[in-house]
């Protein structure tokens, strides 16, 4: 301590609020890496000063009032590390929480220390009989060590940890195993403070004199750590309050009394000693000396805070890192308002931290009404005057007390806030500075990791979360609308604009299910040509599901194969009938019809399977066994008591509740002995109390009922009693919940009502299902064999009222179909294409006025997470390299060749489609002239063309597949597409050499070019992948518009323009031409690979926009001599796989543009054929046109 040591800052300390009085500190601490003093108060909170001024820095909450004061205060590289009596909390030095513990041990903590592994690793402990040892990197509680002595204080020294106890004594701790090597009884009442440095330790303390009082020790006591003796106490007359070892000279100690007499004492000659003296109106509470020893703190009783040093050489780090500082706001420059041509937009808005009073929830918005109708001034002169007021006549159409309702009308369908359209977004993005979006536009992510809250499904009015959402159309379309903004999520949504949306739902909950996603896709991998085959549609949309990754899909194969089914229409399930049914009950009614259909179309293929090669790997009944409950339905007379028996077997069960049934949980009986009680045959179900799901579930499995019918003993009409045996339960547990009555209702708002997970056992014909504690307790016994179920997803009916449309929404839970089992549960909501996590509660609690389930899925537990992807390999691409027109010499293609030519990852193929229009826009017309897009145009897909894109015959075309379309083209689009009716008519197409296919062929053919991974290459393709309806993700694509763009133009170049400006040819002349087109964009991809590797490709791209601006971003008009504009139609392939000459008629088409595919819509016949074998069998596929067989033509 230097001559010139003084006080040279006292600053009062901050209260613990605005009119708060002050309060003393309860901690003092410097900073290990930063020019920063840390304080705590008794209310928990954290306060940091900066440098020799005591500039208030950083402030935080670092533990509850319920917890008291801050006891100790430690440092790391990361951040600060602050002690409460009940947790440990951590931020950086900024004031970011880091981590925060609470712990059920944590009671009584006093102190802490760093262990043997440095500052990643603290030992606390206190007043209680456990220490804990923190992580401080994860922030979580590794080890506890029981202990049957209480700490007050914690050092650490260069080898071991010393702790003081309330008892004066001082335990030498070992770092690593925290056992106590030495004990040292320093005072004989208590400790009062202590400090290790090096090999020496300090401490001041209590006796207890006489009467009972306690009095500071005059003495520090010493120990050496090194030798591990005591040694002689160094006398302090006025009592030794406060000790601290100097951190830089390791026998030198300072020595402070409560009336603020310092003295700085060697211990190796504690003789000589430098005495210093703080004042203070009041008493001293505690010191602290800096890392650089060139700096002390001290608080007093006042709440103030002292600052001792050398005013010149002041500093409390020797080699410390820089304080952040927030950043310097710019200076605003003035608006001036006198100016009639300022703009308001220059005002700026303020920013706020904290929520606005008039941000009222909405939950608490009442409607009161309009405010009333002015009187007509030519009416109140009318009026006569009398003693209580005015009166007159009536001139409103209303009574007298009568108001006319304006509200009621006004009320939106939906109180969701809709994003701005896409392209708006770019505009404004484009005009924002630097590119960044405007504060209003940035939309927080939703978090993945959800917090329990108060539940949306308790609200008594549908919340926005739930509420129907309708698509907004600009004029680009739909790929105008940002999907993604209701989806930040990498599980995706399905667009609702479509025929047949409401299987939206049941739909996702199937793709969740691990058992149903596997065998769909298997079977899609498979020979399949069936049209009307709803599994391969199921396979392929979950095939885009999976790859989409979040992107918004949309299912309209499947729906449109949906409404073409014969079956469908009588079953009410197409939505462009309505029979006026509720969706709840269609939706039902699905999951019945596409399980049966769907196990006739997987045994079909099998069965073919056989018949073509005499055997399959599967079961021709593997589909029904998974979702089947096999059982024996006995039928017997209550008057002759005559029984017969027949086989049964059910896909979907429908639940049936108990007749007056109680409230949930309100049974005294126990679960297990309700729910599987074995009732006489006969027996009407009698009132159950406190009815469970595992009861209901049981009783619908069983259906054990009463009704009149035919016995043939007694030849009369007889009351039947009829009940099930069940011998074999399913994988797939699909169940519909048949809610029909307001105690249904109240019996689903029950909390916790429906299981998470449930169990069957299945003994000599009898069910007994249980849930909860008693599926708990049946596991742990493990006598009987029972079968676990998870609930993997479940579709919800949400009934918007008068004021919103009702709907269907899905919950599912994706930690079932993970990859990786992870350790909780993960709900999600999927309303359409709004995708959020939920908590388990939201998912699972119900409402009686707008929530209630329609479908329920539970899974076999251990199929859980098992996705079987062998599929891929085992994928059928027989079809790809059969030709339907081996006899035709005038074709436009060649297909490809097996053995020279096989598709795989480093294929690249061109691709190309045209569409015809077949509906329409639906346009809603206002008063005021505007017009509003209620359902776009749809398209359909009319031709697809791919070609090599490498090889010998790169550029020749391998597929030029038409496609028959089923519904009534409105609009060919001929001289946008190329087509004309004649090209899809069955007849004159055969006559024409075009490739007729249904969708369900051309549509395959691709899928199985993207699960081989070749990469897609062609210009726009995103639409073209629309109307396909199929999502080929971004590392297999290969976009010419992309390629040849400047993202700062806001323009993409058309390929027509590309073409001329790049190649110097003409196309697109009259129409479009989808063979020309995807060659035509091959070739532009061998131009960008050339700029690209001479390294001129900026300076081309800003070449051709130039070239682009001058001419408008169109190529002139070329014309023959008559005027007329050139065409040519596409060219046959000869048998040399060249060109031959132009033929007559009507070329081909490509890139229109449209929202919609469908599959299976042709009328030709296609029947299922072979899979999964290899070698030269053809395939028996039945085509439109032509008989279908594989290619003899080489490469």
């Amino acid at each position: 301590m230097d001559g010139d040591w003084d006080e040279v800052a006292r600053i009062p300390f901050p209260p613990p609020g605005v009119r708060a009085l002050p309060t003393p500190v309860t901690c003092l601490a410097f900073d290990t890496a930063q020019e920063l003093l840390w304080t705590g108060n008794e209310y928990g909170r954290v306060t940091s000063f900066y440098g020799a001024k005591l500039q208030q820095y950083t402030s935080f909450k670092a533990h509850t009032s319920q917890d008291g004061g801050v006891l100790q205060i430690l440092f790391n590289d990361k951040g600060v590390i602050a002690l409460g009596a009940r947790s440990v909390h951590m931020r950086n030095r900024r004031g970011v929480p880091l981590w925060s513990i609470r712990h059920d041990d944590m009671k009584e903590l006093r102190c802490m220390s760093f262990t043997s592994k440095g500052t990643s690793e603290i030992l606390v402990a206190g007043e209680q009989d456990k220490m804990l040892v923190v992580d401080t990197v994860k922030g979580e509680v590794t080890k506890q060590v029981s202990t049957e002595h209480r700490y007050k204080i914690m050092r650490r020294s260069s080898r071991n940890i010393c702790a003081a106890t309330p008892a004066g004594a001082v335990h030498i701790i070992d770092s690593i195993s925290f056992q106590v090597l030495k004990t040292w009884n320093a005072h004989t009442a208590a400790i009062n403070d202590m400090d290790a440095q090096h090999d020496f330790i300090v401490t001041c303390g209590y006796s207890l004199r006489q009467q009972g009082n306690y009095m500071p020790d005059p003495f520090v006591n010493v120990f050496d750590l090194k030798n591990m003796i005591s040694l002689s106490p160094i006398p302090f007359p006025a009592g030794a309050a406060y000790v601290r070892m100097h951190p830089r000279m390791s026998t030198t100690s300072i020595v402070m009394s409560q009336i603020g007499q310092m003295h700085v004492v060697d211990l190796m000659n504690p003789n000589t000693s430098n005495v210093r003296q703080a004042n203070s109106l009041s008493y001293f509470s505690m010191v602290e000396i800096a890392p650089s020893g060139e700096a002390v703190a001290l608080a007093d009783g006042d709440c103030f805070i002292h600052l001792w040093g050398s005013p010149s050489k002041i500093h409390f780090t020797e080699f410390g890192r820089p304080v952040e500082f927030a950043d310097t706001p710019s200076n605003i420059s003035r608006i001036e308002f006198d100016a009639w041509d300022t703009p308001l937009s220059s005002v700026g808005m303020p920013y706020y931290r904290e929520l606005l009073l008039s941000a009222w929830p909405g939950g608490m918005i009442t409607e009161v009404g309009h405010p009333p109708v002015k009187i007509d001034p030519q009416v109140l002169a009318t009026f006569q005057e009398m003693e209580w007021g005015y009166y007159g006549k009536n001139t409103r159409p209303l009574r007298r007390n009568q108001v006319e309702d304006t509200r009621s009308g006004e009320s939106p369908q939906s109180t969701l806030r809709l994003p701005k359209f896409l392209s708006e977004k770019a505009r404004e993005l484009a005009k924002s500075p630097a590119g960044t979006p405007a504060p209003e536009e940035i939309i927080p992510d939703i978090p993945l990791v959800v917090h329990e809250s108060k539940l949306e499904s308790h609200k008594i009015e549908v919340p926005e979360l739930y509420q129907h959402i309708e698509i907004k159309y600009s004029k680009f379309g739909i790929d105008d609308f940002d999907f993604g903004y209701f989806n930040k999520s990498q599980y995706s949504g399905l667009q609702n604009h479509i025929v047949n949306a409401y299987a939206n739902p049941l739909l996702q909950i199937m793709h969740y299910t691990p058992l149903i996603r596997n065998i769909a896709l298997q079977h899609a991998a498979t020979a399949c040509v069936d049209e009307m085959c709803l599994l391969c549609e199921l396979g392929f949309l979950f095939d885009m599901l999976d790859k989409a990754e979040g992107e918004a899909c949309q299912a309209s194969n499947f729906t449109k194969t949906l409404s073409y089914h014969p079956d469908s229409g009588r079953l009410g399930l197409r939505e462009e009938e309505p029979q006026g049914a509720p969706l709840t009950l269609i939706v039902q009614q699905l999951a019945r019809f596409l399980l049966r259909q769907m196990s006739q179309n997987y045994s079909t293929m099998v069965f073919k399977n056989i018949q073509s090669f005499g055997a399959d790997s599967q079961s021709p009944a593997a589909f029904e066994e998974l979702f089947k409950t096999s059982a024996v339905n006995s039928i017997s007379c209550m008057n002759c008591r005559n029984e017969n028996t027949k086989a049964d077997a059910t896909m979907v069960n429908e639940l049936i509740y108990p007749q007056n049934v109680g409230q949930a949980g309100s049974s005294s009986a126990s679960s297990d002995r309700a729910a599987n009680t074995k009732k006489k045959p006969g027996q009407r179900n009698p009132r159950v109390k406190g009815t469970t799901f595992s009861q209901v579930l049981k009783m619908s499995i069983e259906r054990e009922t009463t009704n009149k019918g035919w016995c043939n003993t007694c030849h009369r009409y007889q009351i039947l009693a009829t009940r099930k045996s069940i011998h074999e339960i399913p994988s797939v547990l699909m169940l519909t919940a048949a809610i029909n009555t307001a105690e249904h209702r109240h019996l689903w708002a029950t909390p916790g009502w429906l299981p998470e997970e449930i169990g069957i056992i299945v003994n000599n014909g009898n069910l007994f299902c249980y849930e909860g504690q008693d599926l708990k307790l049946h596991l742990q016994r493990g006598i009987h064999n029972i079968t676990v179920y998870s609930l993997t997803g479940l579709t919800v009916n949400i009934d918007g009222g008068k004021q919103q449309q009702s709907h269907l929404v899905a919950m599912a839970n994706v930690a079932h179909s993970a990859p990786t089992p992870p350790n909780k549960s993960q709900w999600y909501l999927f309303n359409d294409f709004h995708v959020k996590p939920i908590p388990t509660k939201e998912a699972l609690t119900f409402n009686t006025s707008w929530k209630t389930p329609s479908v329920i899925i539970y899974q076999v537990k251990a199929a859980n997470n098992q996705l079987d992807s062998s599929w891929k390999q085992n994928l059928d691409a027989r079809l790809l390299y059969l030709d339907l027109l081996p006899a035709r010499g005038d074709k436009t293609y060649q297909t490809l060749n097996r053995e020279s030519e096989p598709a795989g990852p480093d294929t690249v193929v061109a691709i190309d489609t045209e569409f015809v229009k077949i509906a329409q826009p639906e346009v809603e017309m206002h008063s005021d002239g505007n017009s509003k897009i209620i359902r776009p145009t749809v398209h359909a897909l009319a031709r697809t063309s791919i070609i090599r894109g490498s090889g010998m015959d790169e550029g020749l075309p391998f597929i030029d597949d038409y496609i028959f379309i089923n519904e009534k083209v409105v609009d060919y689009l001929t001289s946008y597409s190329g087509i004309t009716p004649e090209d899809l008519d069955k007849t004159i197409a055969a006559e024409r050499g075009h490739n007729l296919v249904p969708l369900k062929i051309a549509y395959k053919k691709i899928w199985i070019l993207l699960n081989l991974g070749c990469k897609f290459l062609g210009h726009g393709l995103k639409q073209d992948f629309r109307v396909i309806n199929i999502h080929v993700p971004k590392t297999q694509v290969i976009d010419t518009s992309d390629l040849f763009f400047i993202k700062e133009r806001l323009r993409k170049l058309s390929l027509q323009f590309l073409a001329y400006t790049i190649l110097k040819e003409d196309i697109q002349l009259v129409t479009h031409d989808s063979i020309e087109d995807a060659r035509t964009a091959l070739r532009l991809y061998r131009k960008y690979q050339e700029y690209v590797e001479a390294g001129i490709l900026e300076t081309m791209l800003q070449e051709i926009y130039a070239k682009g601006l001058a001419s408008h971003f169109k190529p002139p008009v070329k014309t023959t001599a008559a005027g007329i504009p050139i065409r040519t139609d596409t060219p046959p392939v000869t048998a040399d796989g060249g060109t031959g000459a132009a033929r007559t008629g009507t070329g081909g088409a490509a890139g229109g543009g449209g929202s919609s595919g469908s599959t299976g819509t042709g009328t030709g016949t296609a029947p299922s054929t072979p899979s999964r074998k290899s070698g030269s069998s053809a395939l028996a596929l039945t085509p439109v046109s032509t008989p279908l067989r594989e290619s003899d033509n080489s490469g």
